[in-house]
């Protein structure tokens, strides 16, 4: 169907398959051709801004070469031109970082005008032209490469990090809108190392532009006995590297990133206390998660790691009754999955201190027992009984706080 088409691979597929990584989808550009000429080999079309076409078998993306030119602020600032006597070279120019400038031919033969190949043996990232600085995003996917990369040893280029900090500086961050930087962020969460991701945003002066939630925690100490490591934004990142550690699921670390918000309101006159930091930090959440635009489910964890780890950690101080009262509020027996997920927020957090790393969270195999044991009671007697409404909910809970009891008691026996 294609044999009349110039045609190559490009992009991340090139990239990770020198890598040797898993190629998870495959871009193409076609050289020469015009929207007719795709259209008549059966292509669909799905760009809106410039000419992007699905294979009519594979469905993967097939967009013409084309060539951009600065027309405004921000990522949609941009004219195109697609016109069938652009090269292959020119639409590799207008690519963020050498590594994603490489292309394939179709028999196989490697196309690296820029030199990618030899950034990717070196594990730099490495900007392509001066261009970088008119796209925002790519700040963001620098700093997301860099968090997938961090594992073998990658490291920005010194002249691409001080092109990062100039578009900071002369305001063109401030155009990135809400829905781009939320994808981003969901994607770093989900690489190997997403606190590099943040580092990165830090150290090129984005963050406190993009997230001044987290930026604000750096130099705000806690105390030392029970933070070694003393920095709220030191602590913060080593409880997303714990939760790394815990789960792969992208709404852990979220949760595990923004649970200490609260902090940053804290009256210096209080440090290194940090009393009511909990429900301060849930304002600061809902805030963050409107502005960016964070789905409902990263949020609504986000809120129980903030609002409950504090508890969850003295679990062993607490009453059976308000141990239950807590398992009711966390909704756990409508929803034990995200209790599940909240505990491993806990225990991220718990970890995330210096020397701690791979200490055992006894409080998380607690909070699971005294949710299985209440959640298995019986309340079939109950009905029998001809308990109806309020009575049954209360004697439920009461059966809950009776073997919560029993749970405490035989745990410091």
């Amino acid at each position: 169907m294609n044999n009349n088409l110039d045609i190559y691979l490009v992009g991340g597929a090139v990239r990770d398959e020198l890598l040797e990584r898993l190629v998870k989808e495959r871009d193409w550009v076609v050289v020469g051709a015009t929207p007719e000429d795709m259209l008549a080999q059966g292509f669909t079309v799905v760009g809106k801004d410039f000419p992007v076409f699905l294979h009519p078998d594979t469905k993967e993306e097939y967009a013409l070469a084309r060539t951009e030119r600065k027309s405004g602020h921000g990522y949609t600032g941009f004219s195109f031109n697609a016109a069938p006597d652009v090269s292959l070279e020119e639409d590799l120019l207008r690519r963020d970082l050498t590594v994603n400038a490489i292309a394939k031919t179709q028999e196989g033969e490697i196309i690296d005008p820029y030199h990618g190949v030899d950034d990717l043996k070196a594990k730099i990232l490495r900007h392509v032209s001066p261009a970088f600085v008119e796209d925002p995003v790519r700040v963001l996917r620098v700093a997301r490469f860099a968090a997938r990369y961090y594992s073998y040893g990658f490291t920005i280029a010194e002249k691409t990090m001080q092109l990062m900090k100039e578009m900071v500086v002369q305001g063109e961050i401030d155009y990135l809108v809400p829905e781009r930087v939320w994808q981003e962020t969901a994607k770093a969460l989900a690489e190997d190392s997403p606190r590099i991701y943040f580092e990165v945003l830090r150290e090129c002066g984005a963050l406190k532009v993009i997230f001044p939630e987290i930026d604000n925690l750096y130099g705000i100490p806690n105390p030392e006995k029970h933070h070694p490591e003393i920095d709220t934004g030191v602590h913060t990142m080593m409880v997303v590297d714990a939760a790394v550690s815990l789960s792969p699921d992208p709404k852990v670390r979220f949760a595990a990133l923004v649970h200490d918000l609260g902090k940053a309101l804290t009256p210096k006159d209080q440090w290194p206390k940090h009393i009511g930091h909990e429900e301060k930090g849930v304002k600061v959440i809902e805030k963050l998660c409107e502005r960016i635009r964070v789905p409902k489910d990263y949020k609504e964890l986000a809120i129980l790691g903030s609002r409950f780890h504090l508890i969850s950690h003295k679990v062993f101080e607490l009453k059976a009754s308000t141990i239950v009262r807590k398992l009711e509020r966390l909704d756990c027996y409508r929803r034990p999955q995200r209790f599940e997920a909240f505990l491993i927020v806990c225990t991220a957090d718990y970890q995330g201190r210096l020397g701690f790393e791979d200490r055992d969270y006894p409080q998380a195999i607690f909070w699971r027992k005294a949710y299985a044991i209440t959640q298995s009671i019986d309340t079939q007697p109950l009905i029998e009984k001809g308990l109806k409404g309020n009575e049954i909910a209360n004697e439920i809970h009461s059966l809950r706080v009776a073997a919560v009891q029993q749970l405490l008691t035989s745990a410091t026996e």
